[in-house]
C-alpha cells in the first residue's frame, strides 16, 4: 500500500508514516479527551465546574497533541528546540499581541481576578463574565444605556492583555454584597423622626437576611482579603439639604439584585408614607417665606 501511494501520489514512505502517526495522535487525543469529560468532568455537580475543567482539558490537549505533532514532523525534539531557536526573533515581534494575550490567559487561570459568573468592571465597561479564552474573555454588558446595572444583552469580547493595561474592579469575587443607598428627601415641615423611623423599618425588613448572610460569607473572605466592617445592618443617615431633609437609607444587597432590592425597598416606602398626613416628599418648587408670621417667636424681627 505505501509502495502504491508512493507511486501513484508521489508520496514518500517516510511523508506516509508521519501522516498515519499524526492521525493517531489526533484520534488518541480526541478519544482521551472526550473520556475524561465523560468520566469524570460530567460528574462535577457545579455547572461552572464542569464548564471551567472542560475548557481546560481542552487547551491541555490541544497544546500537547500539537507539540507532538511538531515534534513528529520536524524529527525530534533538538531540532525543532534548533528551529523555534531560529523563529523566536520575528514571532516575538510579529506576534507580540497574542503572546501578550496568551500571557494574560495564564495570569487569569492562575492569579484569578475574576472568573466566569463574576460582575467585573474594566475601566467604564460593566460586565458579567461568560467565557474565558486564551486570547480573549467575553462579557455580557451591564448598564449603559440600561439604568440600575441591568444587562443590554450585548457580548463584549475583551482582550485578555486588557488585564496589565486597565484597572479591574469585582463585583462578586469573594465577597458578593454590595452597599447601596437611597436617598429620600422630604420637605422641612414633614415629620421627619417618624420617616425615619418607618424608613429603618422597611430597610430592615428587605435586608436582614441579605445582612446574616453576608456577615457568614465575609468570615470566610477575611483569609483571603483585608475586608473588615464594623457592621453589616443597615441604616439611615440624616442630612440638611436647601430644599427638605435628606433621608438616606444605607443596606447590603446582592451585585446583581441591585435593582429588584431598590423596587421592593421604593414600594414598601410609598404604601408606609401614604398612610401619614405630616410626612411629604420634597421637589422642585418655589415659595416665599415670610419670616414675621412663619418663624419662630425668637427669630421674628422686633420693632
Amino acid at each position: 500500500m505505501m509502495d502504491y501511494l508512493h507511486g501513484f501520489l508521489g508520496i514518500s514512505a517516510q511523508v506516509q508514516y508521519k501522516i498515519i502517526i499524526s492521525l493517531v495522535v489526533l484520534i488518541i487525543s480526541w478519544i482521551v479527551k472526550r473520556l475524561i469529560s465523560k468520566l469524570i468532568v460530567d460528574r462535577f455537580e457545579s455547572y461552572n465546574s464542569r464548564y471551567q475543567w472542560n475548557k481546560y482539558i481542552k487547551y491541555f490537549a490541544g497544546i500537547l497533541t500539537l507539540t507532538i505533532l511538531i515534534s513528529v514532523w520536524i524529527g525530534g525534539i533538538g531540532s525543532l528546540g534548533t528551529y523555534l531557536g531560529l523563529l523566536s526573533a520575528g514571532i516575538a515581534i510579529s506576534l507580540k499581541d497574542l503572546f501578550v494575550n496568551f500571557s494574560g490567559w495564564l495570569f487569569l487561570i492562575i492569579r484569578k481576578p475574576f472568573k466566569v459568573g463574576d460582575r467585573i468592571q474594566i475601566e467604564e465597561m460593566i460586565g458579567d463574565v461568560i467565557d474565558i479564552r486564551i486570547f480573549q474573555f467575553s462579557v455580557v454588558e451591564v448598564g449603559n444605556w440600561v439604568d440600575a446595572d441591568q444587562s443590554t444583552g450585548r457580548i463584549i469580547h475583551v482582550p485578555n492583555a486588557t488585564v496589565f493595561t486597565q484597572k479591574q474592579a469585582n463585583y462578586t469575587a469573594g465577597f458578593e454584597y454590595i452597599w447601596d443607598e437611597i436617598p429620600v428627601l422630604l420637605t422641612f415641615e414633614s415629620d421627619w423622626k417618624n420617616a425615619k423611623k418607618i424608613l429603618a423599618t422597611v430597610v430592615e425588613q428587605n435586608t436582614l437576611n441579605l445582612s446574616d448572610k453576608a456577615s457568614e460569607q465575609l468570615k470566610q473572605t477575611a483569609s483571603q482579603y483585608m475586608i473588615f466592617y464594623n457592621t453589616l445592618t443597615p441604616i439611615v443617615y440624616t442630612t440638611v439639604k436647601d430644599s427638605g431633609v435628606l433621608l438616606t437609607m444605607r443596606y447590603l444587597c446582592n451585585a446583581k439584585q441591585r435593582r429588584m432590592t431598590e423596587q421592593t425597598i421604593w414600594e414598601s416606602v410609598l404604601n408606609e408614607f401614604a398612610k401619614y398626613d405630616n410626612i411629604d416628599f420634597a421637589y422642585p418648587t418655589q415659595r416665599f417665606y415670610h419670616n414675621a408670621t412663619e418663624g419662630k417667636p425668637g427669630t421674628v424681627p422686633k420693632g
